[in-house]
């Protein structure tokens, strides 16, 4: 299994699309010794992969919004391009069988049959509107492989919070008439986005009036550092809007590698997903057991040179042992 992972690795590295599904499937399989092969993959590809490897883009949005349809206008946009693009899906749990509900078949359509495009839906599971926890193992995987990478939530509870530290760039889609401006700001859509998409534009005046008041909410916040994110209107649909859109995507790309934050956001990133998993899995008597938050934030940045997955299962076997003393 060991010469497994390190083939797979090396494959993976020589953007190797072939290997993709079989990464994938590895980082998912919760049986020991797959799990131990997972790992040791996952820490090759931290510490080999080129950084920054492929821009990480989060959409979330309420349901109805057209996440989905936009992303299939975004792909239509893009493969001319000659752009190398992976979708990952986290839908609802089955609660029979436990994977992905809708999986991928209802997803974006344009790339079914395009060797370029690498659509992955992952089931939600026990995390109601987050993501799954196989997720972060799967973009690390598809960053080293693809030239972009969209991970779609479910677009209920806590998701834009949990993709807000996963992506590079989180993409906010709303829908005309979803909600005056007071109802954006008690969800709180309005101070983790990058950027804003107010899709069917064909609507007309609903679609700018929505506009104007996620226009007119960010002009009342604080500004986030010096970048304004953008209100855009598009029609996924029509296809309308979706040039500026990417021209968006690229100039807060280009924002981040030009002011040095993208390496930031990335380790805030780890430190978040690392917290968040091991809280999640012993409470916060478990953190304590390693010293208190302040103390685990110090061994996070030690493990620094492994896997974000390879840090909770390291971390994790720490808390356990001091647990059983």
């Amino acid at each position: 299994m060991r010469t497994d992972a390190q083939s797979l690795a090396q494959r993976l590295l020589a953007r190797d699309r072939d290997a993709v599904p079989e990464a994938l499937d590895l980082a998912d399989d919760r049986r020991p010794a797959r799990r131990a092969a997972a790992l040791e993959l996952l820490d090759i590809l931290a510490r080999e992969a080129p950084f920054p490897g492929a821009a990480r883009v989060g959409v979330t949005g309420a349901p109805g919004a057209g996440k989905s349809t936009l992303l299939d206008a975004l792909l239509r946009t893009l493969r001319p391009r000659g752009e190398s693009l992976a979708i990952v899906a986290v839908d609802p749990s089955s609660q029979q069988s436990g994977g992905a509900l809708l999986g991928d078949r209802a997803r974006v359509r344009s790339g079914a049959n395009d060797p370029g495009v690498l659509i992955r839906s992952m089931a939600a599971r026990d995390r109601l509107g987050g993501l799954a926890d196989a997720t972060r193992a799967g973009v690390e995987i598809l960053s080293v492989v693809f030239d972009r990478v969209f991970v779609e939530t479910v677009g209920v509870g806590q998701s834009e919070g949990e993709i807000a530290a996963l992506a590079d760039t989180l993409l906010y889609v709303a829908s005309p008439g979803s909600g005056d401006l007071l109802q954006f700001m008690k969800a709180g859509v309005l101070e983790l986005p990058d950027l804003f998409a107010v899709n069917k534009k064909d609507l007309g005046a609903p679609a700018e009036r929505t506009a104007s008041e996620l226009a007119s909410g960010l002009a009342l916040g604080e500004r986030r550092g010096d970048w304004t994110p953008p209100v855009l209107q598009v029609s996924a649909r029509e296809g309308s809007g979706i040039d500026e859109l990417v021209a968006a995507l690229d100039a807060h790309r280009q924002h981040l590698e030009a002011s040095q934050a993208l390496a930031e956001r990335r380790r805030r990133s780890r430190e978040h997903t690392v917290r968040d998993a091991l809280q999640r899995r012993y409470g916060s008597y478990g953190v304590a057991s390693l010293g208190g938050p302040e103390a685990l934030g110090a061994r996070i940045r030690e493990l620094a040179d492994g896997s974000v997955v390879g840090a909770i299962e390291g971390l994790g076997r720490e808390i356990e042992e001091a647990l059983r003393k």
